[in-house]
C-alpha cells in the first residue's frame, strides 16, 4: 500500500477491486481546505477513462507486475502467439487484450507483456517498427518538399502518411505511439 500523494503517471493500482493505469496525477491543495489528488485513471479490463479525486491520506494499492520479453510469431485470425525468449514456452493472447498493438505485429517483433498473477494483462511494444510498404501512389522523381505526404498501407494494413519519395516494397521506421512515419529504414 502506498499514499494516494506518491501514485506517478504509468504506475499500475487496484482500485475498487480492479486494475487501473494512472495516466496522470495532481496534487492540489486549495487555501485553507485538504489536500487532495486528482488522478485521470483506465480501467485495464475495459479500457475506459475516468477521474478520482483521492484525499491525501488515502492508501492505494501498487499492483507488482511480473514483465517478461516475448517474441511476437504468427496469428490464426483469432489468437495472437508469442513466444518467451528465455525458456521458448509459446502463449497466445487475445485481440482484445492487445488493443491497438495487433497493427505494428510483425513476425519475430520482441515486445514485453506484463503480467498480474500469472494472467497477462498489457503488452508494451518497442517505440519505433520497421514495416514494409505494401500499397501507396508512385512518387513524383525530384519531389523534396518535407510537408506533402501520401498514404501508404503497410504489411499489417496500418496506414501511415509517408513523404512522395518512399515506393512499394521500401521498409520504413514507423513510430508505435503515434502512429507515425519516422524514416527509411
Amino acid at each position: 500500500m502506498i499514499s494516494a500523494t506518491q501514485m506517478r503517471p504509468g504506475m499500475v493500482i487496484k482500485f475498487n477491486n480492479e486494475l487501473h493505469t494512472v495516466f496522470s496525477v495532481a496534487h492540489r491543495t486549495p487555501g485553507n481546505l485538504r489536500g487532495f489528488v486528482q488522478a485521470k485513471l483506465r480501467n485495464l479490463r475495459s479500457g475506459t477513462m475516468f477521474e478520482h479525486r483521492f484525499s491525501s491520506e488515502d492508501r492505494v494499492e501498487k499492483a507488482i507486475l511480473d514483465e517478461q520479453e516475448m517474441e511476437y510469431l504468427y496469428d490464426d485470425g483469432e489468437y495472437y502467439y508469442f513466444m518467451n525468449t528465455v525458456d521458448f514456452e509459446q502463449m497466445h493472447l487475445t485481440k482484445d487484450l492487445l488493443g491497438d498493438a495487433v497493427q505494428y505485429l510483425i513476425p519475430q517483433l520482441k515486445v514485453s507483456v506484463e503480467f498480474y498473477q500469472g494472467k497477462p494483462i498489457s503488452v508494451e511494444l518497442p517505440a519505433t517498427v520497421d514495416m514494409t510498404v505494401v500499397e501507396t501512389e508512385p512518387g513524383l522523381k525530384g519531389s523534396t518538399v518535407s510537408n506533402v505526404t501520401k498514404p501508404a498501407k503497410l504489411e499489417t494494413g496500418l496506414i501511415v502518411y509517408v513523404p512522395p519519395f518512399i515506393g512499394e516494397g521500401e521498409k520504413i521506421r514507423v513510430n508505435t505511439a503515434e502512429g507515425t512515419y519516422v524514416e527509411r529504414a
